[in-house]
């Protein structure tokens, strides 16, 4: 059976979410026709207003509705400390673990020179002029752990070097609550040239 236009084309735009196949896309649209237009006609709003009004923090780049975002602007930070992440979901999910209390600057990407990515695409730029005008003591890097990540953080540590400021880089290695046995050789060799002193 084919759809109306107009359903098709709802279809396809759900589709480009990520990890929305057709299927899921499609029991999403016959859910807001059916069931929740009013939801839906709130949801395209918001959607709306957000993609109008939603940039990027001057400071860190995350997204923001204002120039700077709420947590460059919080007095109450530590200016020593500045976390390099890749994207703002990044800055969410540390911000989740209520244990650090320094800035953030979001690369919104990771070098991947087959994608057409590099330091201009991430504003190396403006990633050099933050930390030239507003020195912290140490920069933690908090890149993902994948190939373009760890080359990311390896960029960046040689361009840091220079600066003559402390460089970190958060642990990878086996997660809490895990068994050896069911761990991965590649993370367990990662955990064991991490490791700690206690």
């Amino acid at each position: 059976m084919a759809f109306s236009p107009l359903i098709t084309q709802m279809i396809t735009q759900f589709c480009c979410l990520p990890g929305v196949g057709p299927k899921s896309a499609q029991r999403m649209v016959f859910h807001l026709l059916e069931r929740a237009r009013a939801d839906g006609l709130a949801l395209a709003k918001i959607i709306e207003q957000a993609i109008q009004e939603i940039g990027n923090c001057e400071q860190c780049r995350s997204l923001s509705e204002t120039p700077i975002c709420t947590l460059c602007s919080n007095p109450n930070r530590d200016t020593s400390l500045l976390c390099v992440v890749e994207t703002p979901v990044d800055v969410l999910a540390i911000e989740q673990t209520a244990s650090y209390r320094g800035y953030y600057f979001v690369l919104m990407g990771r070098l991947s020179p087959l994608d057409g990515i590099g330091p201009e695409e991430l504003g190396i730029k403006h990633f050099v002029h933050r930390i030239n005008t507003q020195p912290p003591q140490e920069i933690i890097l908090a890149t993902n752990p994948t190939v373009e990540g760890e080359a990311t953080a390896h960029y960046l540590t040689e361009l840091i070097k220079q600066q003559g400021i402390k460089i970190s880089r958060i642990a990878h290695g086996v997660p809490l609550g895990s068994e050896l046995e069911f761990i991965d050789n590649h993370t367990l060799a990662r955990s064991l040239f991490a490791r700690v002193t206690v």
